[in-house]
Order: C-alpha cells, then sequence, then structure tokens
C-alpha cells in the first residue's frame, strides 16, 4: 500500500488559495480515478476537483468554508502500490462561477416578469422575500371546511420560515405577510397565541460560507473603498410599452421581449458620450480605464447566490439579439454551467427587481466598475400632459456612481439623455 497525496493546483491566474465549498467524500470511502472529491470556490469560479487516482480516503484538508493554499495537502489516498506519492496539477473543469468584483448582494440584483429574464434582490435587503402585490389566493388547510387562504408569496415565506399556515391567525379574509410577522414576534408566547398553537421553530445558525460568503466580502469592500451617490429619476415609458407590445405581436419564433432589451439599447446608445460612467477603477493603481465596449453585467439571482454573467459587446446587439443572449445567460447560470469568462469583465452592471422593483432602488456599485444601474416596477397612475390629466405608464431608473471618478451632473446628464430615447422610442431603432 502506498500513501497518496494530492496537493490543491493552480486553479487560476494569480489564485493563492481556495476555500472549501463541499466535499464529496468521507475518510474511509473508497474512490475511483476521475471520482469528484471536493468544490473548491476562488475568487473566480468554483471548482470540481477530481482524484487522479483510486483509492481509500484517510486524511481531508479541512472543513467547508476553510482555506487552501495552492501547492497544500487537499486530500490523501491510500493506493495500492510501493513508496509515497504527491499528485500532478491535474485540469479543473468550472462547473459553476461566482463574480469576479462585487456582486450586489441581493441587488439586482435580477430581473423578473415582464420586465427581466435575470432575477435578482437588492442587496441591502434581508433574505426574506420581498411582498408581492394582490397576487390570485390560493386555498389550502387540514380541514377542507377551514381552508387556510394564502397568496403565493405569502406560502413561499412560510415555508422558508418553517410555519404551518394553519397555525397563524389572518386578519382579515386570508393571511398576508403582516400576519406572519406577528406570529414571528407573538407566537412564542409573549403575546398572541392562540391556544394548542405551538411556538415557531428554534433558532438556527448558519456557517456563511462560498458563494454566501463571497457576496458578502465583496458587498463589504464596494461599500468600504466607495463613495457611492444614486439618483433616480421617474420615466414615462407608455410609447414604450406600446412599442414593445408591438414587436412581440410580430416576432415569430424570436424571444418575446422585455424591457431589458430595449433599456439595453438606450443605455449603449448613450454611453459613447458618457465615456465616464462605461469604465474600471484600479484605486491602488491610481488609474481608470474608460471602455469603448460595453460589456454588460446582468445581475441574476440563482440557487448558489448571486452571479453577474456578462452580455459582451452588448453596444453592437439589436433587442432580439439582446433578448437572446439574456435568455442564454440566465439559464446557464441558474443551471451552474456558466463558465469563468461568462462571468467576468463586465464593465456597467445592470439590476433590476423586475416586477417588485418598488419605487427606487440605490444599487451598490459591482466594483471595480464605476456605475450600476436599476430600472424600477412599471406603476400606470394618472399624470399631466398638458391640462390634460391622462393614465401613463411611469417607471423610476437609479443609477449609483462611484463619486471619485463620476460628478452628480453627468449621471443626471446620462440618465436624462437615456429618458429621452426610452420615451421616444422611435429613436432607438435610428442609424
Amino acid at each position: 500500500m502506498a500513501l497518496f497525496t494530492f496537493k490543491l493546483p493552480d486553479i487560476g491566474e494569480g489564485i493563492a488559495q481556495a476555500e472549501i465549498v463541499g466535499w464529496h467524500v468521507q475518510v474511509g470511502d473508497r474512490v475511483e480515478e476521475d471520482q469528484p472529491i471536493a468544490d473548491m470556490m476562488t475568487d473566480k469560479a468554483t471548482v470540481e476537483m477530481e482524484s487522479p487516482v483510486a483509492g481509500t480516503v484517510v486524511r481531508l484538508a479541512g472543513e467547508p468554508g476553510d482555506q487552501v493554499s495552492i501547492g497544500s495537502m487537499l486530500v490523501e489516498i491510500e493506493t495500492e502500490g510501493e513508496g509515497a506519492a504527491a499528485a500532478p496539477a491535474p485540469t479543473v473543469e468550472t462547473v459553476e462561477a461566482s463574480i469576479d468584483a462585487p456582486l450586489p448582494s441581493r441587488e439586482g440584483p435580477g430581473v423578473g416578469g415582464e420586465q427581466s429574464e435575470l432575477p435578482a434582490v437588492e442587496p441591502e435587503a434581508p433574505a426574506s422575500p420581498v411582498p408581492t402585490p394582490t397576487p390570485s389566493l390560493e386555498g389550502r388547510g387540514t380541514d377542507a371546511a377551514a381552508p387556510v387562504l394564502a397568496s403565493p408569496a405569502v406560502r413561499a415565506r412560510a415555508r422558508e420560515l418553517g410555519i404551518d399556515l394553519a397555525l397563524v391567525k389572518p386578519h382579515g379574509d386570508h393571511i398576508r405577510h403582516a400576519d406572519l410577522d406577528a406570529y414571528l414576534l407573538y407566537g412564542s408566547g409573549q403575546g398572541y397565541r392562540p391556544a394548542g398553537r405551538t411556538a415557531p421553530r428554534a433558532d438556527e445558525q448558519v456557517k456563511v460560507i462560498g458563494m454566501r460568503r463571497r457576496i458578502a466580502e465583496n458587498m463589504a469592500a464596494s461599500k468600504r473603498h466607495i463613495p457611492h451617490f444614486t439618483y433616480v429619476e421617474e420615466i414615462d415609458v407608455t410609447a414604450l410599452e406600446e412599442a414593445r407590445a408591438q414587436l412581440n405581436a410580430h416576432r415569430g419564433d424570436r424571444p418575446k421581449l422585455t424591457m431589458l432589451p430595449l433599456l439595453i439599447v438606450a443605455i449603449c446608445r448613450t454611453l459613447p458620450d458618457f465615456p465616464m460612467l462605461n469604465a474600471r477603477y484600479d484605486d491602488e493603481a491610481g488609474v481608470v480605464t474608460r471602455h469603448g465596449a460595453v460589456h454588460l453585467g446582468m445581475a441574476t439571482q440563482t440557487d448558489a447566490g448571486l452571479m453577474v454573467p456578462v452580455i459582451r459587446d452588448a453596444q453592437d446587439r439589436n433587442v432580439w439579439q439582446l433578448a437572446t443572449e439574456i435568455r442564454r445567460l440566465a439559464d446557464a447560470a441558474r443551471s451552474g454551467k456558466a463558465t469563468s469568462a461568462e462571468l467576468s469583465g463586465s464593465t456597467l452592471t445592470l439590476t433590476s427587481l423586475g416586477p417588485l422593483g418598488g419605487i427606487a432602488t440605490t444599487p451598490v456599485i459591482n466594483r471595480p466598475e464605476v456605475a450600476i444601474i436599476g430600472p424600477n416596477r412599471v406603476i400606470e397612475r394618472p399624470m399631466f400632459r398638458g391640462k390634460e390629466i391622462v393614465a401613463a405608464k411611469l417607471m423610476n431608473l437609479s443609477i449609483s456612481c462611484d463619486h471619485r471618478v463620476v460628478d452628480g451632473w453627468d449621471a443626471a446628464s446620462f440618465v436624462q439623455a437615456v429618458r429621452k430615447l426610452l420615451e421616444t422610442p422611435v429613436l432607438l431603432f435610428e442609424g
């Protein structure tokens, strides 16, 4: 028998260490050659490590969340043969990628509904879902004569919190988010708790590792290093929504257009006049690189956490090509098949909460970029046109900028130029 030492190989340029995300094996397990043994996360990607030999695992480098230096022991395997050996650096395959810059933690987070293919969540919000306005109700309960009425969003939140809706007292004809909040506050017996109902589940400690830790570190670094400011403008998208409906009516086998491809076209047409926004700032070297091409990051919420796949050369794509690429990148990110190259190199990021976008957002910049754009929910409400009051579809557009590089006047001027294109959509298709 021989002891084979598998050392963590060089899995990326400039990478000094990697985090153990999870083990596929335990001490005492029999492994075969090329069998997955661990998932390791770097600043660039999560990489699946495979065993170069067959044998029995006798030692592991640590627990999930621990850091392992390149060239250090990852796994020791007892093999058949003579003499101890060390593993050569194998070729590794990226199976799931993270971000190369601070991703707006739950920011952007993503894009949903009619507004986006890439759902995301606002970085500064807690992990709980945002209330959804007036969805349809569903009935469920242990007693068919007295069903529990709650919206899909409330049911989803209750499942995440481990709450049995049958134990929640509704203040009205169905259970709302406020009823869940009341149950969490008072359900333990210190206030309202109807007889026979159990207390909420016990507190749970969750170790922050992997993608969640990477997001936390990136967000903290972004807020620590960058003096943010946010500018918000209201845009009348009534004509744009009419144009989008007409385009979709004649789309054929092309993907359905959301608001995002049209917004991206407006952004790309405007950026040449505002090069300070399509830039990356190396604050250590004191150098700002203004990019000619627009490599647009799209904040995307996935089961593994927030990712930012990149639309390369967005300025060269039409609305249909953008819609196709948005869908492709979203599917790749959610399935864990996005490559490191598809998740790095963005020069500007777009983040949206889709129909949950609220009135306004203050997105966190995807460092080392210097700006991030956040469209909010489209709402129909009355507005003045001349002396008449008409129904209009309005959307607030937010932009957060690095005040070391971008002045408030520049940010406001950029948004006003984008607004002009969106409110006169025929201009989007000129030239």
